[in-house]
């Protein structure tokens, strides 16, 4: 039950005393919910002038007042409340919070984390050696990732302890499935996949230990697993190919090209792309596609270019594969879709590859939209930020003017009439 009488409550919580329990509220809050100080309120209005001089027993008559909270406290106590000021503010509702204890609290909280990981190391094997004091260094600037609770932290930092001393320490033998080890380390199969936090814990250490800069692509990251015989997942990746001829005779490149021979297309992986050699003769053309249906409409029509589709936004394995395929001296051109997210892609292709443009200027936009209006295909409306395309400048104004996005399927049959030419 509530110690406050009924009347007094609903004296207390009439609209002149409002702007000094949220004042009260608040000092409190920050000085450990101790009542001292004072507060000063200003602009006071007649309706909080005459319910503060009734309650503190004195007639104010300017706009402003200074008021001691040790005063108010004792004014209360001696009141028809009978409950000192953090009584009664509780009464009031909602509970007061000491930020002064909980800023401590978060603080020591904060530091246990990082003795818990000082310990851990102290008594693992890896204590003599140099690069765990700097691992720890890194982590303690760069801190625990935002919404990571410490009790959570501290858990995920112990498990990164355990799995770089399973990688690291005196006791390592033979190699591991990145899969393996997870579930051995957390008992998830995905405890270290990539974007992980203790995924990243361990790769840093890894990467110290070995002297390393910390990769900043998946690519990498997949390498300074196998630096300590870990095995990525190298085969849920994969890029779409169509109609690659690699020299060679290896059954990699004899299968590449026995595809190709029949018009089906191939999903390459990670896994192939490193016993893959991938020699083309010099100054073969490359076409790039972003959408899956244009290789699909490719090898039905039997075309005779060789294609390889980024699937949307080109995972890192796209880029592996057009990595190899330039060292070797081939060229590329590059078509996407007609919308801000296609025309960014389509830069990031033709700077990296100094591709050319293959049905991508403003001509090609504009009579592709004006070919769907004619035979009434629906609108589909363009949104989201303006892209300016790096290969022709009069590009997005003209889509921004037409507002109207449009998908490789809609030039599909350009497309695959150029896939049909020989060379």
């Amino acid at each position: 039950m509530s110690g406050l009488p009924s009347a007094t409550r609903d004296w207390l919580t009439g609209p002149g005393l409002t702007r000094l329990w949220e004042g009260v509220r608040r000092r409190l809050e920050c000085n450990g919910v101790q009542a001292t100080g004072s507060l000063r309120l200003t602009a006071m209005n007649v309706q909080e002038r005459n319910g503060l001089s009734l309650l503190l027993g004195k007639p104010l008559t300017g706009t402003a007042v200074t008021i001691r909270l040790d005063a108010l406290d004792a004014r209360l106590r001696a009141s028809a409340a009978g409950l000192g000021l953090r009584q009664t503010l509780e009464e009031l509702g909602p509970p007061l919070t000491d930020r002064r204890a909980a800023r401590a609290d978060a603080t020591a909280r904060r530091e246990q984390v990082w003795s818990s990981l000082t310990s851990s190391l102290d008594a693992s094997p890896l204590a003599d050696q140099e690069w765990p004091r700097q691992w720890y260094d890194l982590l303690r600037r760069a801190g625990v990732p935002r919404g990571v609770t410490p009790e959570a932290a501290t858990w995920t930092l112990q498990q990164a302890v355990q799995v770089l001393t399973a990688l690291l320490g005196p006791e390592r033998d033979g190699a591991l499935g990145r899969g393996e080890l997870a579930a051995m380390a957390t008992g998830s199969a995905h405890g270290l996949d990539d974007g992980t936090w203790l995924a990243r814990l361990v790769q840093r250490g890894v990467a110290l230990a070995h002297g390393t800069e910390f990769p900043d692509d998946a690519a990498g990251r997949r390498a300074l697993w196998r630096l300590v015989s870990v095995t990525p997942d190298e085969v849920s990746s994969t890029v779409l190919t169509y109609g690659l001829r690699p020299d060679g005779e290896g059954w990699r490149e004899r299968a590449l090209r026995e595809r190709a021979d029949h018009h089906a297309e191939v999903h390459v992986t990670p896994r192939d792309l490193h016993d893959l050699r991938l020699q083309l003769p010099a100054g073969t053309l490359i076409h790039i596609c972003e959408n899956p249906r244009v290789v699909e409409a490719a090898a039905d029509a039997a075309c005779v270019q060789p294609l390889v589709c980024t699937s949307g936004s080109a995972a890192t394995v796209v880029f592996t594969l057009l990595d190899a395929l330039a060292a070797t001296g081939c060229r590329f051109a590059y078509h996407g879709d007609f919308d801000w997210p296609g025309v960014a892609l389509a830069n990031r292709v033709i700077r990296r590859y100094q591709a050319r443009p293959w049905r991508m200027g403003t001509a090609d936009y504009e009579h592709l939209a004006a070919r769907s209006q004619a035979e009434d295909i629906p609108q589909l409306a363009l949104d989201g930020q303006p892209v300016d395309a790096d290969w022709d400048s009069d590009l997005a104004p003209a889509m921004t003017a037409l507002g109207v996005a449009l998908h490789e399927e809609a030039t599909l049959d350009l497309l695959v009439a150029d896939l049909s030419r020989q060379a």
